[in-house]
C-alpha cells in the first residue's frame, strides 16, 4: 500500500513556520487568507491584542455568484481593502496561509493591492 502525503498537513507546518516570522499590529495587521474548495476567506488580525479587526469572504452579500473562481477572489481582495480603508488600516503584513502565492490567493492579493492596501 502505497502512503500518500496529507496536503492540508504539509500546508499547516508552512503556515506554522511562515506565523513564526511574521506578526500583525493594531497599525500594520495580519492580513490572513484561507481557502477551501468552495469559498475564500480573508481577516485582517491584531495578533498582539488577539483580535480580528475585518473580514471579508464569498459568503459576504456583497458578492454574488461562485465563490470558488480568481473573478470571486479578487472581489473579496477589494472588499477586505475597502473595510480596512473604513478603519484607517492602509499598511499589512500578508500571510498566504501555507498556499502557493498563485491563482486565487494571488487574485486576492492583487484585488486587495488595487482597493488601496499596501503590502
Amino acid at each position: 500500500m502505497v502512503n500518500k502525503a496529507d496536503k492540508n498537513q504539509a500546508r499547516l507546518h508552512r503556515h506554522k513556520r511562515v506565523r513564526g516570522k511574521i506578526s500583525g499590529t493594531a497599525q500594520c495587521p495580519r492580513l490572513n487568507v484561507y481557502r477551501s474548495t468552495n469559498n475564500i476567506y480573508a481577516q485582517l488580525i491584531d495578533d498582539v491584542k488577539g483580535v480580528t479587526l475585518a473580514t471579508a469572504s464569498t459568503l459576504d452579500k456583497e458578492i454574488a455568484g461562485n465563490g470558488g473562481n480568481k473573478e470571486a477572489a479578487a472581489k473579496v481582495g477589494e472588499l477586505i481593502a475597502k473595510r480596512a480603508a473604513d478603519k484607517g488600516i492602509t499598511d499589512v503584513v500578508f500571510d498566504r496561509g501555507g498556499y502557493i502565492y498563485h491563482g486565487r490567493v494571488k487574485e486576492l492579493a492583487e484585488g486587495a493591492r488595487q482597493g488601496g492596501l499596501k503590502f
